[in-house]
């Protein structure tokens, strides 16, 4: 049997009420009872105190007459309910109230002992077998000429106090079945604001375990229970997220990386096999060679994607002349521009403008930018390279005036392998990682990177660097 967080709750809620019921029912009744009896020994003997002190020495000292002393005991005996006496010291019963009148015939309680209390200032029991049941009894002596006369006894009725004990318990059991009531108030407390979101969460885990990662649940809950849910919700997702990219990426490679290999086992078939005739070996062989430098160069960009996501890259910065990067990035795309017959406009801060970087990589990001714009443009149009300095960051410019990218596509091209349709139509040798590492590179440097695109009208990345000291230094 699965023991739940709620059972375990639960059976501690059940062993707390059994134990208060033990308690309240068995320790409880011992300790008030023990209480009431201190409490009516103590007043009891405060009277018989006064009793000695104020009526019974007034009967030796014959101040008062048997009479009137048993009167006003009988009124003080209905008072307190209990019975008073007045004995000798031999033993002999001079006065009880439990008999009506004055008593008409002699009685001697033998083996009668004023110290019976051993040292306290009551006793429990019959009182030397003069009574059937337990009573309490107190004893004070009555002094006349500095002589003890005798002593003044009161009793009353154990019967009597543990009565006045139940009465007293059951308004404890009242209480406690009322608190064990409103504590079921902390069971609901519990199961709605503790289990229940508990249970959620346990199912989402073993949902997530299952690697069901899209299903989706919610606590609402300010708390630590509802923070954790929206954790456990938020990881999920992101892993999700992590799946979802994967099985894309997979998805991608595959398909880059099939066409090529598809074109290339074609051409070499159909070569073998006499299809192609000899004389246009050539022509084929260089379409071979140009599907392998396409698969040579998805590979080399997976492998720097790769590099760059790796955590803790380390970059070789050091303060160069972006303006002389952007130069001669420009020079080598020198043939390609001209058989597009594109020119491209340097706009350039000064003659030279520093940043603090690293060069290869932030070389790497203006390749891929500028092949792009190149790609993408029209022919007979211009690409512009601008480079600005504002708050101590240096903003590099690419733009053209090619296609465009549709609205629907901008929040996308980041995204390894995305190619938008436009793209696709016209970059037909592209493998959709160049902005991704391009991201990837400015990131990793702790600037950004934007585009603003008008399909039809161009294309414009703008990236920011860290200003380097040497372009203070120059200034001054």
């Amino acid at each position: 049997m699965k023991k739940t967080i709620y059972f375990k709750f639960l059976l501690a809620y059940v062993i707390f009420g059994f134990f208060a019921f033990l308690i309240v029912a068995f320790y409880v009744p011992r300790l008030t009872e023990e209480h009431l009896t201190r409490e009516k020994a103590s007043a009891m003997y405060n009277e018989a105190v006064q009793i000695a002190n104020n009526y019974a020495s007034g009967l030796y000292n014959n101040e008062v007459d048997l009479e009137t002393v048993t009167k006003q005991l009988d009124i003080l005996s209905v008072y307190l309910k209990a019975n008073i006496r007045i004995i000798n010291p031999s033993g002999r019963l001079i006065l009880d109230t439990s008999e009506e009148g004055i008593m008409d015939h002699e009685v001697i309680i033998s083996n009668f002992d004023p110290t019976f209390t051993a040292g306290s200032y009551y006793n429990i029991g019959t009182f030397f077998g003069q009574f059937d049941q337990e009573v309490l009894s107190v004893i004070a002596p009555i002094t006349a000429d500095y002589k003890v006369q005798g002593y003044v006894v009161i009793h009353m009725l154990m019967d009597d106090i543990k009565a006045s004990s139940d009465s007293l318990m059951n308004i404890s059991y009242i209480t406690l079945v009322v608190l064990i009531l409103l504590s079921l108030i902390i069971l609901i407390f519990f199961s709605e604001l503790v289990y229940k979101p508990l249970k959620k969460i346990t199912y989402a885990a073993e949902q997530y375990a299952e690697g069901n990662m899209h299903y989706e649940f919610q606590v609402y809950s300010e708390d630590e229970i509802g923070y954790l849910a929206a954790c456990l919700s938020f990881m999920a997702s992101e892993i999700a997220k992590a799946e979802d990219n994967q099985k894309k990426f997979v998805a991608n490679v595959s398909h880059d990386f099939r066409s090529p290999l598809t074109s290339i086992r074609g051409y070499l078939e159909a070569m073998l096999d006499g299809t192609i005739p000899p004389e246009l070996h050539e022509k084929y062989l260089q379409i071979v060679l140009n599907e392998t430098e396409r698969l040579t160069k998805l590979t080399n960009s997976l492998l720097t994607l790769n590099n760059l996501n790796t955590k803790g890259m380390l970059l070789e910065k050091s303060e160069f002349d972006i303006n002389q990067i952007i130069r001669s990035t420009a020079a080598s795309f020198e043939g390609t521009c001209h058989r597009k017959n594109i020119a491209i406009e340097l706009i350039l801060t000064g003659e030279t403008l520093f940043v603090n970087a690293d060069m290869g990589k932030i070389q790497q990001v203006l390749y891929n930018l500028l092949d792009n714009a190149i790609k993408f443009s029209h022919q007979n149009s211009v690409i512009k390279i601008e480079t600005s300095e504002k708050k101590n960051k240096i903003f590099v410019s690419v733009k053209d005036s090619g296609i465009g990218i549709p609205k629907d596509d901008l929040k996308n091209i980041w995204d390894r392998f995305y190619k938008s349709d436009l793209s696709r139509g016209k970059d037909k040798k592209g493998t959709g990682l160049g902005l991704s590492i391009a991201k990837e590179i400015i990131a990793s440097h702790g600037e950004h990177i934007n585009v603003v695109s008008t399909e039809g009208v161009g294309t414009e990345f703008i990236f920011s660097l860290p200003n380097s000291k040497k372009n203070e230094e120059e200034d001054d």
